[in-house]
This record gives C-alpha cells, structure tokens and sequence, in this order.
C-alpha cells in the first residue's frame, strides 16, 4: 500500500556507509508528511554491533539531557552537534570519527501529529574503516631559471577492503607561510585531468602535464616554468567511496611535504627566497630554514650569504662555504643544537634544533655576490623577504577541563568521568585521584595512564569485584575517559581529579582539574505487571486493545522504564516473539517476526500502564500475547543491565475470519463420448465473495467394482499451479487431462483422446481462499455433483473368457495368465490389450499396453524385464511373469479391443471393447508343496 497524505515519513542517508577512522562526517535526516509546526525536532540513537538490540541515545534537538554519558562530554563540547539545513531536515557531524561510532543509526522524530500514522523513525547503517590512504613526495629546494622544465614525482596508495577511487593533484603557495593555495593540475576521481584557473592555459598548451608513471607514482611536468611558479608545491591525495545512493564522497585526504622552487630570471639579477619547515612551534622543537639565491649560471658566480634574526646577523656562509657564527651562538652550535651549511651554490640551510623562546622573530637571509672568493667588495646584494617565527613555551596551548555526565548516581550505578586536554603538542600522562567527601584527607590515587598508553591502578581500586573492571581510555586525540563500573555506597561521593603532564626534550608541564559527584542509595524495587484485554474474540477486520498495569513499591514515574510486548501465533509455537519495544526515551523499537503489525498498532503510556491496540485485525494476530517491564536506576541506563525486570500473564485473543458462502453446483449429470475423441467435464461456481480466488481438484471414482477409493487427478490452487494425483502423474496421462478455468465461475476437465479406460464418475471439489492482510486463507469448500463419462461403441462384440480363476505359483518360477479372444475378428481389424492388476474393490493399475500398431508400453519400469506377452495367435494375449516374487500375489484382468481404420490415412477407431474374468495369483514359499 501507498502512502496517503499526512502520513508522516522519515528518510535517513541510506547506508550502508563506510568513513574512515579519525575524519569529519554527516548523516543527513529528513522528515515530510508531518502535522504541526514547521521546525520539527530530531533524536539520534545508535544501536552498537555489541548489543544490536539496545538503544543508546546520542544527541537531541529538544532534550539536552537526551545523551548518554559516553556521549555528553562530545556533545557538550561539539565534537558531535546536529545542524539544522531546515525546519523538517538536520545533518549529524561528527568531527572526529571512533571506532566505537561503528553501528546502526537511528533518526527519530518526537510526534507532533493528531495521532500516529507513518513512520516516525529511519535508521542506517556506518562503519568506521581503517585511513589507508598515504601520499609522500621528497622534500626538495629546486633552483631554476625562467624557462626550464620542473618534473616532480608523488607516491600515493590505499589497501581499502571496499571499491574506492583515488584524485591526485599538485597545489602552490606563493609566499612562504601563506595558507590559500591555487590548484596547479588535478587527476579527478574520474579520471579526467583538471587545471587550476591560473594554470588553464598553459594546460591546454601543452605546458603542464601529470602523469601516472607507475602503480603508484604521477608525475607533474612544468614545462617553461615562469617566475610566479616559484615559492611552494605540495602533493594532496583523495580517497573516494560510492555511497548508497549513487553519490561520491572523499573519506580521506592526505597532503605530502613540501618542496621550495626558487626561479631565476634570465637577467642577471639575483633573487633570494626564505622557507621555515614549520612556522608556528613549541619550545623544544626543531626548526629548519631554507636560503635559496637565483642566478642565471650560478654554477660559475660566488656568493655569500647572512643570516639574519629580527636584522641582527646569525651566522654567515662565504663563498669557500666556511661558516662563522656570532658569538652569542657559537656555545649552541659546539653543543650541536645549531647547524648551518651550504648545500649548494644555490641553497643555504639554517637549522635550530631544541628551540628556545628567545629564538623567536622575523627571519631573513642576504646573498652578496663577488667576482672571486676572495674578493670583500660586493657587486650586488640581495635581501630575502622575512619570515615570521614563533616558539611558544612548553604547556603554553595546553588547557584542561574536567567533567561528569553522572554528577549525581545511586549506590550501583556507574560513575563516567571526562578530562578534556587543549594545546598538548606532545605526549601526556593522565592521572586520576579521588578524595572522599565524608573522609577528608590525602588524595586516593584512582587509575593512572602513562605515555607510551600503559595503564595502572591504585591500590585502593585493584580488586574489580568491588567496583567491577574500571576503564581508563584515550577516546580520543585530546579526550581521556574513567568509568567505575559500580558505586558502593556514599563513600564514594566527593571530588575527583584528573592531573594531565605534557613531556618534552626532558622537560615537563601539568595542568589539574577536578569535578564533584554525590552518590546516595536507593529503595529496592518491587515490579508487577498485569496484562488485560476487554475483548478476547475479535472479528476480522475490527480492532482490540491490550493494557499492561505496572505495580512498583518505588514511584514508577521517577525511574526509566521500557515495556516490550510478545506475541506467539495460534497454534503455539513453543516460544513468544518481540512485536515491539518503548525505551524510556520514547523510541521505539520494532521485532521482525510480524511486520505487519508496525502499520496498524497504536502505542500509548500513562503514569502506571502501557498500551497496545492493533487496528484491522487479521488472522496473524490471533495468538497469545504479554508484556514485559524493565525498569532501571535513574541516571544509569546505558550501563548494565535493568535492576529489575517482569513479564506479564498471558491473553490470548481468537480472531474470527469471513464467513465462506461458497456453493457449487451439485446436479448430477452424464457425457457420452466416442473413443479417441476430446470431451469436457464442467465445475460451476454458484455463489461466493466477490474477491475469492479458488483451488480446484478434479476426481475420479472409476466404475464398478473399482470405486472405492476416489483418484485425485489434478489440482490447480489459487495461483494456478498445477498438481496431478499419483495415478495420473505419467507423462502420458498429464498430456491428456487439463484443468481449464473457462470464466470468472465455471471451470472444465478437459480430456484429450478419451478412451473407455477413462470410464467412471468425475466430480471437483472448489477451495474458496481470500487474501487477508498478510497471507492468503482457506475460507471453506465445497464438492460439485458428479458427472459420468460412457463410451459409445459400435455394436460388435468380441468373445473373451470371463470366468474368474485361482492359479498358484512356486516364487522364483514363471506363471502364465490366459488371456484368449474366442471367435474370429474383422480381418481388417487390428487388436490391442491392457493387463491390469489390483483388487476388486480398489483401483487396478495397467501393467503392460497392446497397442493396435504392435508396440508394447511398460507403466511400471521396474517389471517391465519380469513380463512377457505371448502371441502365439492373433488372438492369444496371455501374459507370462518370471521369477515370480511374493508381491506378485493379487488379481490380475485383461481387457482386449477392436480398432478398424475407416479409410487409407485416416485414423483407427475403436469398434468393440471386452474385459475378461479375474485371475487370482498366489505365491508358494520355495520349499513348500503347492
């Protein structure tokens, strides 16, 4: 069925999606169909791979209490935020994805319609994947001059499980410590080449090109590099996956180093250019600068270069490469922390490794060329443009803030503590203390965490049977995590710390912060549900109303409480099913054994009770049902399991389907037919409901003595498939007899090449089926009059020996049944004959064919090598068994007709028919006397 309008229906990003551990990603909800106000409110839950079935909350639009403690402190500190695109459509960030974010996501959306109809919650599926994605390029300074060619080569793969493409591109930075960089060539995702906008000519030139030269190495080529080439290039690298719906996204992207391209001009002017590796560190760090001088044939001039911090000279390089610090650097540089070389005619490197504060300023470089080395007058003399450096102190970034999501708990609930690290540049140990609120005095030490991530517990907390297994993780880059499992009692109320230390270069800087908690005890719980209904028999199609009652010594409305309804279908199965469970957040949950119901059912909660009523009941409905309450501690829900838990009595409700008005026509009635030709038995339908669908089995009862038993011939259920009876299952007699359904009400037996073997009474028996909401159900039946089928045959008669004989047979011997035409017969009349076999009140079975052509047909396979026709006349059909066998015991008949062609190609037609007397065959044991 459709959707009819106001029919509130939510749509979530359709998944499966896979991001990559560590990135920023959305998922994008959206609601229509919806009544009320035009801002409409969002909830996201996540239903972790390690308990599919639970529901744990993740941030809301309305409710800033909806999270739970693994995710208050990220949506408190917007490391996952839900931003509002319109009012019926929102988009989930999360800006640095976990491995423990892997799992089902729901997006609801709280009713504000009349009453609930549609769907008010969608959810897909996302999983986190490992960054495989990798780009290097080797840093390099390059000298050129206007005109010639610059190639540069970058390395870049990926070993993603799922189908992924990758975009290469190369980018430029002018001006060193500039952040805007113009796009040089990119290799799109498509593979189709696109230049940057300064560089789309001298693309579609010729100039620039990128190439893929390996696996994975591509190749840019500048041809006739210009000036405004010179500064910075860089390599970036893009991951791209197909999502469900057909679009493209980047999961990754991966910058290289980069390499400094200095351009000379073709006049003999000089240029000088300055890079840092890093422009902006901490006190510690290493801090390496480039000099790069441009000259036309620098190979053969000679240079010298200073070096210079906020104008006042460093260290100078002559152009021999002797290198002479100033005096308030020579200390540093015998103690290796400074270091100074010319690498080239053309570059000159400055390297401060262990950086002071005091090595902070703008940095320049000069280059003065002279005619020999050893010349002192300058012929000219360039200055670079400066660079800005900066060394903050150790710890100078570093912030910290501590947090609890559980401030206030009851004795056995969960303590969930965050420490939020800001600026830390190096790795930290994290530290955690506990001092007691009714105890005052030295701080307890809770769990620590080293560097290297090493974990370890103080001696107060080791024994996990007393406050379970206690967890200390990194959940994050700047995010620390201390869950105690269970609270004992008040004592563990008071104030907890946590003490963050950053190391570097041997020197160490700390930061503290505590937050409080109380812990108070709490009333057992006593829980009893009730489950009732007004109505235990319903009609199809009308609705029915379950109310579960809940009793609790502790107020039910102050504690998180969900009700699961289960159901098991009529006849009992041995075991209920989930239909449907309410958390306390109000999401809901539906099982998958009757999907039927999500569409009709009706959920409702009051102070003390839930409801279920289902709407348009079926026949799936009938069954049993009861219901389940879980109630937990305030504040703990998405920890451990409910304090307590019951389930409900049984009621069972019966549904009661239409009523079958079906009536077949039961006149009896008879058809006369000549052998060899078609006829036809009719079924007729009198009355039924108007959108019956109906199952017919054709019967025959043969004539006298064999009529026992009814034969199923064939059947033709409602879908029109077909089903023959065992004895009408050969090849040969399917080809013969088809069930026809000539109009909406009368159906035919059509038999083809009707001869008198075919003799008896044929009745049909109709099935009346209606489909009713979720399957298709046998309303009633009923049986048509029967119809009987004569031969007319010419009137000749054939003699044959109808008196019934007894003949006895030693088992593993042969016997002879006579079969023996007295009489002449037409001469130009040709004989066939049928041995038959059964007992008289039952149905005979053929056992070997005659035919009027000399050919002999074997039914029974598995006799066909034990019998043998003899012919010793023309009229002489007696029939020898070998090797007889107990089985073999019974009745045996033959039956022999008459065919006379009418004229040359025509066919042969039956002139005269005659069965003989029985012949009983019994078996003798060997050994036994007969």
């Amino acid at each position: 069925a459709g959707l009819s309008t106001g029919q509130r229906v939510v749509t979530v990003q359709k998944g499966p999606l896979y991001r990559v551990r560590g990135s920023h990603i959305t998922l994008w909800c959206k609601v229509s169909g919806y009544q009320g106000p035009a801002e409409q409110n969002f909830q996201w839950s996540i239903y972790l791979p390690s308990a599919p079935e639970r529901e744990v909350q993740i941030v809301s639009t309305i409710d800033p209490s909806f999270p739970y403690a693994i995710y208050t402190q990220r949506v408190r500190s917007r490391g996952i935020y839900v931003e509002r695109v319109q009012g019926d459509a929102v988009l989930l960030h999360i800006t640095e994805l976990q491995d423990r974010d892997a799992g089902e996501y729901e997006c609801h959306t709280p009713n504000t319609d009349e009453r609930y109809f549609g769907s008010y919650s969608a959810k897909t599926n996302l999983s986190v994947i490992a960054d495989t994605l990798s780009a290097s390029m080797a840093p390099q300074v390059l000298t050129h001059t206007e005109g010639d060619v610059v190639e540069l080569t970058c390395e870049v793969s990926k070993s993603t499980a799922q189908h992924t493409h990758l975009s290469v591109g190369w980018y430029h930075l002018q001006e060193a410590g500039e952040h805007r960089a113009e796009e040089v060539l990119t290799l799109s995702k498509d593979f189709v080449l696109r230049p940057g906008p300064s560089y789309a000519q001298r693309f579609l030139a010729g100039d620039v090109q990128l190439n893929k030269v390996g696996n994975t190495t591509y190749k840019l080529s500048i041809g006739g590099v210009e000036l405004s080439d010179r500064g910075q290039l860089y390599c970036e690298a893009a991951e791209w996956i197909e999502d469900p719906d057909e679009t493209w996204k980047d999961i990754s992207r991966k910058q290289t180093g980069r390499t400094s391209l200095a351009v000379m001009s073709q006049g003999r002017d000089l240029s000088v250019d300055i890079t840092a590796t890093e422009s902006s560190l901490s006190e510690g760090d290493t801090l390496q600068l480039n000099c790069v001088v441009g000259a036309r044939k620098s190979s053969s001039r000679h240079f010298q270069v200073l070096w210079l911090l906020n104008g006042m000279e460093v260290a100078r390089v002559d152009p021999h490469g002797v290198l002479i610090w100033e005096e308030e650097y020579e200390e540093r540089a015998k103690l290796g922390h400074l270091q100074a070389f010319k690498q080239s005619n053309t570059v000159y490197v400055l390297t401060i490794y262990e950086g002071r504060l005091k090595d902070s300023g703008t940095y320049h470089c000069s280059a003065s060329e002279v005619k020999t080395p050893g010349d002192f007058h300058s012929i000219q003399t360039k200055l670079s443009s400066g660079i800005q450096v900066n060394l903050k102190p150790l710890g100078y970034h570093m912030r910290l803030s501590v947090s609890t999501s559980t401030p206030q708990v009851v004795a056995g609930d969960a303590l969930v503590l965050l420490c939020e690290v800001q600026g830390a540049t190096s790795p930290v140990s994290v530290q955690w203390w506990h001092l007691p609120l009714q105890h005052p005095g030295p701080r307890v030490l809770v769990a620590t965490m080293e560097r290297d991530g090493t974990l370890s517990l103080g001696s107060a907390y080791r024994d996990g049977r007393t406050w379970g297994s206690l967890r200390l993780e990194k959940v994050s880059s700047s995010a620390f995590t201390l869950v105690i499992p269970n609270t004992l009692d008040e004592g563990d109320s008071g104030r907890y710390g946590c003490k963050v230390t950053e190391w570097s270069q041997g020197q160490s800087w700390t930061e503290e912060g505590e937050t409080a908690v109380t812990v108070s005890s709490m009333a057992g719980l006593g829980l009893h549900a009730t489950l009732t209904s007004r109505i235990a028999t319903v009609k199809y199609g009308q609705s029915f109303e379950l109310i579960c009652q809940v009793s609790a010594s502790y107020t039910l409305e102050e504690v998180p409480a969900s009700v699961g309804w289960f159901f098991q279908p009529s006849p009992p199965t041995g075991h209920y099913h989930k239909l449907v469970q309410v958390f306390p957040s109000g999401t809901v949950a539906w099982g998958a054994a009757q999907p039927h119901i999500q569409g009709k059912a009706q959920l409702t909660k009051a102070a003390t009770s839930f409801r279920l009523r289902i709407h348009s009941a079926a026949a799936a409905d009938e069954g049993t049902y009861q219901c389940e309450v879980e109630v937990w501690r305030k504040n703990t829900l998405p920890l451990g399991q409910p304090v307590a838990t019951t389930r409900s009595n049984a009621v069972g409700i019966k549904v009661v389907l239409p009523e079958s008005k079906l009536r077949v026509a039961t006149t009896e009635s008879s058809v006369e037919t000549v052998s060899g030709a078609d006829t036809a038995i009719e079924c007729r339908i009198m009355f039924a409901q108007n959108n019956s669908q109906f199952a017919i089995t054709w019967y025959l009862l043969p004539p006298p003595p064999a009529d026992a038993t009814p034969l199923q011939i064939i059947r033709a259920n409602y879908s029109s498939i077909l089903e023959y009876g065992a004895e009408f299952s050969s090849p040969a007699q399917k080809s013969r007899f088809l069930s026809q359904r000539v109009s909406s009400n009368v159906f035919w037996l059509r038999i083809l090449s009707a001869n008198p073997g075919d003799q008896g009474r044929y009745y049909c028996v109709v099935e009346e089926w209606l489909w009713l909401v979720d399957g298709w159900y046998k309303l009633g039946e009923g049986a048509s009059g029967s119809t009987t089928l004569e031969f007319k045959l010419p009137e000749r008669e054939l003699q044959l020996e109808k008196t019934n004989h007894s003949i006895s047979a030693r088992e593993g011997e042969e016997v002879t049944l006579p079969c023996l035409l007295q009489g002449a017969h037409l001469p130009t009349s040709h004989l066939s004959a049928t041995w038959f076999r059964g007992e008289e009140s039952r149905h005979v079975r053929p056992l070997l064919t005659f035919r009027h052509n000399g050919t002999i047909e074997y039914p029974w396979e598995s006799l066909a090598r034990r019998l043998h026709l003899h012919r010793p006349t023309a009229g002489d059909f007696s029939l020898t068994l070998h090797s007889v066998e107990e089985g073999d015991a019974g009745v045996y008949h033959c039956q022999v007709q008459e065919w006379q062609q009418q004229s040359e190609g025509k066919d042969w037609a039956l002139q005269a028919s005659v069965r003989s007397g029985y012949t009983r065959l019994t078996t003798i044991p060997p050994g036994n006397a007969i």
